[in-house]
C-alpha cells in the first residue's frame, strides 16, 4: 500500500542536517569572529586568484599548482574539523593545533613560488627544508583530503604510498624495486607527476571556475526557477511529481557536483510531493536519489571529472568532445528512470498534480531568459571556445542576468558571496585531486597500471566482457565512500588501461569507468546518494538504495553497449546512424522499463517480464540483425499487451454486468 502522507517539507536547518550527514563535503565548521573574517576573506582571496590567472593567464605549472594547493589546505584546516562532530560554535571553536596545520599549509603553498629558482636548479636533489617540506605536504594533502573528502580516499591513498615504498615485498607481478622516502618525496611535490600531477592542474584551472559558474548560477534563482520549470512541464502528467524529480535534477545536475547535495536540495521539494501522491517512501526517495546522480552524466556539466578525462585521454579530445558523446546515454538514463516511473504510476493508479498545484506556464517561461548562462556555455563549447574562456563569458553572462531578475536582483554582495561560495565547494575538490595526484604518482614511477591491466586480461582470460565485469566491480567499490573525482583518476589509471588493451577506444573505456564511478552513489551496501533521499523519505536506506539501482539500469547496461559499439557516442557515425540508434534505444528502455516495473498496458507475469528485458537488450544494442529481431519482437509484445488489455477490460464490463443483472 502507498505511503499516504501530508506533504512536509524539509526545513533549511533539516537540509543542512542531512547534508554534513551523507556528505563529507559539507561538514564546515561555523566559523565566528576574526577567524570567521580570516576564512571568509581567505575565501574571497582564492577565488580572486584564479580569476586572476583565468584572465591574464595562469603561472609556471608548480607556482600556480602550489599556491591553489595551499588556499585549499589552510581553508580546509580552518573550515573542516579533526571531529566531524565538534563544529560548536564560540570563541574557542578552533583546535589550536589547527591554526598551526593552517599555517604550515600557507607555507607548503608559498614554498615554490619563493624559491622556484633554487628549486630548478638543483634538478631533483634535495636539500634537508626540501625533503621537510614535500614530506610536510604529502602528510597535510592526506589530513585535509580525510576531513573534507573522507576516509576512503585517504586509506586509498596511503595503500599506495606504502606499496610505492615497500614493493620489493610484493607478490608475484606487483613486486618492483621500492621508492626511497626521499625518491617518494621528490616525486610526490618535487615534480609534476605527483600531488602537483594532471588532477590538481585541472583542478586549479577548469574544475575551479565551472564551480564558481555554479555558484553564480545559484545566485541568479536558477535553482528554485528548475523546480517551477520542472512542475509546470511535467507536473500535470500521471505520477507528475516523480517527473518533476527526474527533470529537476536533469537540470540541477548543471550546478552541482554532488549527488548527495543534488538529492538533499531537490528532493527536500520532490520527495514530500511523491510521497503525498501515493508512491511509497523508497521508491519516491529512489526516483530522486537515481535522478540526482545522474545529473553527473548529464551534458553540458558533468562534474569534474569530465575535466580530468580531457587530459586523461589526450589525443587532441576537447571538452566538448566528450560533452557530446556522454548526450546519447544521458538521455537513455533519464528516460529510463521516466519510463519506469510512468509505469509504477499507471501500476498505482495514479494522478498528476492539479492545475492549481503547479505554478503558472505563462509566469514561468516568462522567466526563460534565466537559462540563458547554461544555453551560452553549450553555445561557447560548441563553437570551440577554450574551457577556461567558456566559464569565464558564463560567469559574466550569469551575473547579468541575476540584475535582470527582479525577484533576486543580484547586488555586488551577492557576487561577493557566490566567489566565497564557489572557492568553499572547491575545497573538496582541490583535495580529492591532490589525493588522486599521490596515486598517480605511484602508479607512474612502479609501472602499477600497465601491471594491473596485463593482470586483469590475464585473469579474465583475454575475453572483453569478464574484463568490463570486473572493471565495473572495481569501479563500484572505489567509489563506494569517494567523490567521483578521486574515482575516476584511480580506475582511469588502473582499469582503464586493460579495456584499452583490448582494443577498445580510449573515449569509450574512460566513459565506461567514469559511469560506474558515479553510479556507486546509489549501489548498496555504501549508496551515500540513495542514504541521503531515505533521511528526505523517511524511507528505509537500503530498500532505497536497492529501489534506486533498479530504476537506474540503464546505468549498468549502456557502458557495455557503447563499449562494444561506439556509435552510442557519435564516434565514427552519421546523423541518420545517430538518429536510428536513439530510436532503438529509446524503445529498449520502454521494454527494460516495463519488465522492471512489471507493468505495461497491464499487468505482466515473470515469463512477460523476462521477455520484455531481452527484447530491450536487443534494441539498445546497436546493430541491424539484433535491432530487427528487436523491433519484431517488441512489436508483438505491444500487441499483445494491448489486444490482452482489451479482453481484460471486456470481462470485466461483462462481470460488471452480470453483477449487476444479479443484484436487480
Amino acid at each position: 500500500m502507498a505511503d499516504k502522507e501530508k506533504t512536509k517539507y524539509l526545513t533549511e536547518a533539516e537540509q543542512q542536517e542531512l547534508l554534513e550527514k551523507y556528505d563529507p563535503e559539507a561538514g564546515t565548521r561555523k566559523l565566528t569572529g576574526a577567524l570567521g573574517h580570516i576564512a571568509f576573506f581567505g575565501l574571497l582571496a582564492f577565488s580572486l586568484f584564479q580569476l586572476y590567472t583565468a584572465i591574464f593567464g595562469v603561472f609556471t605549472a608548480q607556482i600556480q599548482r602550489t599556491i591553489h594547493l595551499g588556499f585549499a589546505l589552510s581553508l580546509i584546516f580552518l573550515l573542516f574539523p579533526a571531529n566531524r562532530k565538534k563544529r560548536q560554535k564560540g570563541k574557542f571553536q578552533i583546535a589550536w593545533y589547527d591554526i598551526i596545520l593552517a599555517l604550515l599549509s600557507i607555507g607548503v603553498g608559498a614554498y615554490w613560488p619563493l624559491f622556484f629558482e633554487d628549486i630548478v636548479m638543483n634538478v631533483g636533489r634535495l636539500g634537508a627544508l626540501d625533503f621537510a617540506v614535500g614530506l610536510l605536504a604529502i602528510l597535510l594533502v592526506l589530513e585535509a583530503t580525510r576531513r573534507a573528502v573522507g576516509i576512503p580516499i585517504m586509506v586509498i591513498a596511503l595503500l599506495f604510498i606504502f606499496y610505492g615504498i615497500f614493493g620489493q615485498y610484493m607478490p608475484g607481478f606487483l613486486a618492483h624495486r621500492g621508492l626511497t622516502l626521499e625518491r617518494l618525496v621528490q616525486t610526490m611535490f618535487f615534480s609534476t607527476e605527483g600531488i602537483l600531477g594532471t588532477p590538481l592542474a585541472v583542478s586549479s584551472t577548469f574544475i575551479f571556475l565551472f564551480l564558481l559558474f555554479g555558484s553564480f548560477l545559484v545566485r541568479t534563482g536558477v535553482g528554485q526557477y528548475f523546480n517551477d520549470l520542472a512542475t509546470a512541464i511535467a507536473g500535470r502528467r500521471i505520477g507528475g511529481p516523480a517527473k518533476v524529480a527526474i527533470f529537476s535534477s536533469a537540470l540541477q545536475g548543471t550546478i552541482s557536483g554532488s549527488s548527495v547535495a543534488n538529492v538533499v536540495t531537490s528532493g527536500s521539494f520532490t520527495i514530500p510531493m511523491m510521497k503525498n501522491l501515493g508512491y511509497k517512501k523508497e521508491f519516491a526517495g529512489a526516483v530522486e536519489a537515481a535522478a540526482s546522480t545522474g545529473g553527473q552524466l548529464m551534458p553540458p556539466i558533468m562534474g569534474a571529472a569530465a575535466f580530468l578525462m580531457v587530459e586523461f585521454i589526450g589525443n587532441g579530445i576537447t571538452y566538448w568532445d566528450i560533452a557530446k558523446a556522454a548526450a546519447i546515454p544521458a538521455i537513455l538514463y533519464f528516460s529510463g528512470i521516466w519510463i519506469m516511473t510512468h509505469f509504477e504510476a499507471k501500476r498505482l493508479g495514479l494522478r498528476g498534480l492539479t492545475k492549481e498545484e503547479i505554478p503558472s506556464k505563462k509566469e514561468v517561461f516568462r522567466k526563460f531568459y534565466l537559462l540563458i548562462p547554461i544555453l551560452a556555455i553549450i553555445l561557447l563549447l560548441m563553437m570551440n571556445i577554450t574551457v577556461t574562456h567558456a566559464a569565464l563569458y558564463s560567469i559574466a553572462i550569469s551575473v547579468l542576468v541575476g540584475f535582470i531578475n527582479k525577484d533576486v536582483r543580484m547586488k555586488f554582495i551577492d557576487i561577493i558571496y557566490a566567489l566565497v561560495d564557489g572557492a568553499r565547494t572547491a575545497l573538496a575538490v582541490a583535495a580529492a585531486t591532490a589525493a588522486a595526484g599521490i596515486i598517480v604518482g605511484i602508479v607512474t614511477k612502479t609501472g602499477l597500471g600497465l601491471k594491473l591491466a596485463n593482470g586483469l586480461i590475464d585473469l579474465s582470460g583475454g575475453y572483453l566482457i569478464p574484463t568490463l565485469m570486473l572493471t565495473m566491480v572495481a569501479a563500484i567499490i572505489l567509489g563506494m565512500g569517494s567523490p567521483t573525482t578521486a574515482n575516476y583518476v584511480i580506475t582511469s589509471t588502473i582499469a582503464a588501461p586493460a579495456i584499452i588493451l583490448l582494443g577498445v577506444p580510449d573515449l569509450s573505456a574512460h566513459l565506461f569507468v567514469f559511469y560506474f564511478g558515479i553510479i556507486a552513489d546509489i549501489t548498496p551496501p555504501v549508496a551515500l546518494a540513495a542514504f541521503a533521499a531515505a533521511g528526505v523519505a523517511g524511507g528505509e536506506p537500503i530498500k532505497t538504495g536497492i529501489q534506486s539501482s533498479k530504476l537506474a539500469i540503464a546505468a549498468f547496461i549502456i557502458p557495455y553497449i557503447f563499449v562494444l559499439s561506439p556509435q552510442m557516442l557519435m564516434i565514427d557515425t552519421t546523423w541518420m546512424e545517430v538518429a536510428w540508434v536513439v530510436l532503438t534505444a529509446m524503445a529498449g528502455m520502454i521494454a527494460i522499463g516495463a519488465g522492471v516495473i512489471g507493468y505495461w498496458m497491464r499487468g505482466m507475469n515473470w515469463l512477460e517480464r523476462v521477455l520484455a528485458v531481452i527484447v530491450g537488450l536487443l534494441l539498445i544494442y546497436p546493430e541491424t540483425v539484433s535491432d530487427i529481431i528487436g523491433i519484431s519482437a517488441f512489436i508483438v509484445l505491444l500487441a499483445l499487451q494491448y489486444l490482452w488489455k482489451n479482453d481484460n477490460h471486456e470481462s470485466s464490463k461483462i462481470l460488471e454486468n452480470g453483477q449487476s443483472i444479479e443484484k436487480n
